[in-house]
Parts: C-alpha cells; sequence; structure tokens
C-alpha cells in the first residue's frame, strides 16, 4: 500500500487526472475499477473518479507496486489493461498467437508502449500470475519469431528461459517448419517451383534488394512455392521458406514478376482491388526436431495452423486451409 497526502500544487484536480499522473502505468479502466472496488481510497472511504481533490486529503492506494515504476519498454505490459490476444495453443512452455495484420510485435517497429503483440502476451501472463517480474531476475516472456507488421500470423512466444534457449536454437538450425499464404499477380509458371537468388537488406531503405547472382554483402534466398488456385488475374500459393531473410517471399516473387497483392514497397498497388497492405500470412506451424529438444520433445511431430485467413476467403473462398 502506498499513501499520498495532498498538497496545494494538487488541489482541485479530479483523482482519476491525479491517478494517470501519479501512477501512469496504471490503465485507465483498471484504475477505475480499483476506485470501485475500494482498492484506492480517499480518506478511508471511497470516492468517485470525478472527486475533486483538496488540500490534506489522503489517498491510499493497494495495488501493486510495479505500477508505480517509472513507465519504460520493460514493463509496457503493466499498461494493457484487457490483453487482445487470438491464442492458437498454449501450454506451460509456449503460447503460439495468431498476429493480425496491422499490428507491431515490438516496440522498436515504431509502435507505442503498450500496443505491441509482446506486450498483450506479456500482460495475459502476468494477469494470469504465470508470470511475476519481481519473482525473476531477468527473465521475461519472448518472442522466439517475428513477422512484419502487416503481416499476419503464428508468432511463437516463451514462457520460460529453457523454452526460449531450445527454440532459439531449433530456429537456427531449422527444425521449424514454417509454411505461409500469399496472394500474388498473375500465375506462377511452374505452377510447382522453387524460388533461388541472393537477397542484399539495404537498412537505410528499410527494403531488400533480390539479383540473381550475387552481389557484395548479398545471402542466398530461396522459397519454395505451390500454387494452390487461380483467378480474376491472381493466384493464391503456400510457400516454403527454406531460408529465412528480411521480407524474402515479397521480395522474390516481385522479383519474379509476381509481386503479392496489396504490397506497396516491393510492387505497386493494384486499384483494382481494395488492399494496401501484402496479402501474405504465416499460417501453418510445425515441429519437426531432429535433435533433441529437451523439455519440448513433446512437440515433435505437432502441427499448428490458424483456422481462417482474411484474404483467402475475400479472393478464394473455395479454398480450404489445411
Amino acid at each position: 500500500m502506498k499513501e499520498f497526502t495532498i498538497g496545494p500544487n494538487d488541489s482541485g484536480q479530479r483523482l482519476d487526472r491525479f491517478l494517470s499522473k501519479t501512477v501512469p502505468l496504471l490503465p485507465a479502466s483498471l484504475a477505475q475499477k480499483y476506485i470501485r472496488i475500494k482498492r484506492i481510497k480517499l480518506n478511508g472511504g471511497r470516492a468517485e473518479r470525478d472527486t475533486r481533490l483538496s488540500v490534506g486529503d489522503v489517498l491510499q492506494m493497494y495495488i501493486n507496486d510495479e505500477f508505480f515504476e517509472k513507465p519504460r519498454e520493460d514493463n509496457a505490459y503493466l499498461t494493457v489493461a484487457t490483453p487482445k490476444l487470438n491464442i492458437v495453443y498454449e501450454d506451460e512452455n509456449i503460447l503460439l498467437a495468431d498476429k493480425r495484420p496491422g499490428l507491431a510485435v515490438h516496440p522498436h517497429d515504431g509502435a507505442e508502449y503498450g500496443r505491441t503483440l509482446i506486450d498483450h502476451i506479456q500482460a495475459y501472463l502476468y494477469q494470469k500470475r504465470e508470470w511475476s517480474p519481481r519473482g525473476e531476475n531477468s527473465f521475461a516472456p519472448a518472442l522466439c519469431n517475428r513477422i512484419d507488421r502487416n503481416t499476419g500470423g503464428i508468432v511463437i512466444a516463451a514462457k520460460n528461459a529453457e523454452t526460449l534457449r531450445i527454440l532459439n536454437q531449433k530456429i537456427k538450425d531449422r527444425e521449424l517448419d514454417k509454411r505461409y499464404l500469399a496472394i500474388v499477380e498473375g500465375t506462377p509458371k511452374p505452377a510447382k517451383g522453387s524460388l533461388k537468388g541472393y537477397l542484399f537488406k539495404d537498412a537505410k531503405k528499410n527494403r531488400v534488394f533480390v539479383t540473381d547472382t550475387p552481389q557484395a554483402g548479398s545471402k542466398t534466398c530461396q522459397t519454395n512455392y505451390v500454387t494452390l488456385a487461380s483467378g480474376s488475374g491472381l493466384s493464391l500459393v503456400e510457400c516454403e521458406l527454406i531460408t529465412g531473410r528480411t521480407h524474402q517471399i515479397r521480395a522474390q516473387f516481385a522479383h519474379a514478376g509476381h509481386p503479392l497483392l496489396g504490397d506497396g514497397k516491393y510492387g505497386k498497388l493494384n486499384k483494382k482491388f481494395d488492399r494496401t497492405y501484402q496479402a501474405l500470412y504465416s499460417y501453418k506451424l510445425t515441429f519437426r526436431f531432429t535433435t533433441d529438444a529437451g523439455c519440448l520433445a513433446y512437440l515433435n511431430g505437432k502441427s499448428f495452423r490458424v483456422e481462417q485467413v482474411d484474404f483467402v476467403r475475400e479472393y478464394f473462398p473455395q479454398v480450404s486451409i489445411k
């Protein structure tokens, strides 16, 4: 419990305004709840959020100490009152979240604190009491993979350090099979094949370039694909990443003459279709361990997928996702 005595500079303020300044990590909706259930008291009794504070008033707050810290990237989860997650799978070690397009996975992607996927996952686990920051020296639930802000799909979160260590190694060793669905312009030929080339990343422009021959600083890239359906000048393809380079699928299909629908960075927005971000979704994940997986051995061979993808339903409703 923390206690505050109202002085001249704080008098005249509404209680909710005072709380937003004094405890900035406490979401407004949660503050209102704590006022209602009297975990926030004024002069030992109940108050209303619009109560005006007076000199000498005593405010008592029975809330977790974490909320009194200064806002930082590593405590942004506290600002999430109601986590919004579409959970594909969860157990004591991992959580698979279906990230919606438009949501950044981390704050450094330009999103505000409290408005990223990792913030919502940490808030969810904190509120379930599966994770207690004050009980840990350094670990916090973390993402094992990431996808672009405007790409949707499955993102893996580790609930403990051992899981994080194992999955990071498995991803490095390519023991996870990730499949993507994409809509591309035109009809790829052949209908099933492999895109191979060399990819160079220009960090300043935040984009990559694909060439058919090696260039200074470039890395090999390969995407296997199969065309699932075609029509109206578009094709639905399933992609398998053999390498995992930045913007690989988007850049390789654009280089092959089949940019992704809605991808203004590597193609041109098609006015015929009302779509302003890339039709790309990481829809399926399969664990294919070929070496010891420790505490995650039970996941070997298991496959998880999202139930539906918006652009498949819109442009190719006859196709069933499997």
